[in-house]
């Protein structure tokens, strides 16, 4: 065989793998829906909203977030990450899910991709999150 004609069929045959090993690839949404986590599960919030659980949710709520999310809840705090803007937490519009547990998932996991909203498990305990939930609750009833 001429050594053009060998060249050629080496190409072909070259050509012909790269086309069926794409096929086979997975995608990359594939991939990545793969990769994604399962949703979190929702949990039921067991602490009751009495005033000692809003005045704790307060205390935490004055440490940890009201440099974002402002002294009155409404997103207009002193001290925000730069490029974010914090979620109004006394409205109506509560884009990540709106009953506690999915309140209190949010604090406790943050909100991907970017974590605007950063991630406070191993920071503050699930009870004071769950403080937190009660505080909100109280704090949007009372704007209102």
């Amino acid at each position: 065989m001429p050594s053009h004609t060998r060249v050629v069929a080496v190409l072909a045959a070259c050509c012909a793998a790269f086309v069926l090993l794409a096929a086979a690839a997975p995608s990359a949404s594939t991939a990545a829906e793969a990769v994604q986590e399962p949703a979190a599960e929702v949990p039921e919030n067991p602490i009751e909203a009495t005033e000692e659980s809003v005045r704790a949710g307060l205390r935490v709520y004055g440490r940890f977030c009201r440099s974002c999310h402002g002294v009155r809840g409404d997103g207009r705090g002193q001290n925000p990450s730069p490029g974010t803007r914090p979620a109004n937490l006394v409205d109506d519009e509560w884009v990540h899910g709106d009953s506690d547990g999915e309140i209190y998932n949010v604090i406790r996991q943050g909100v991907p991709p970017n974590y605007d909203m950063d991630a406070w498990e191993g920071r503050i305990t699930g009870d004071e999150i769950w403080h937190v939930v009660n505080f909100l609750r109280e704090l949007a009833a009372r704007s209102r």
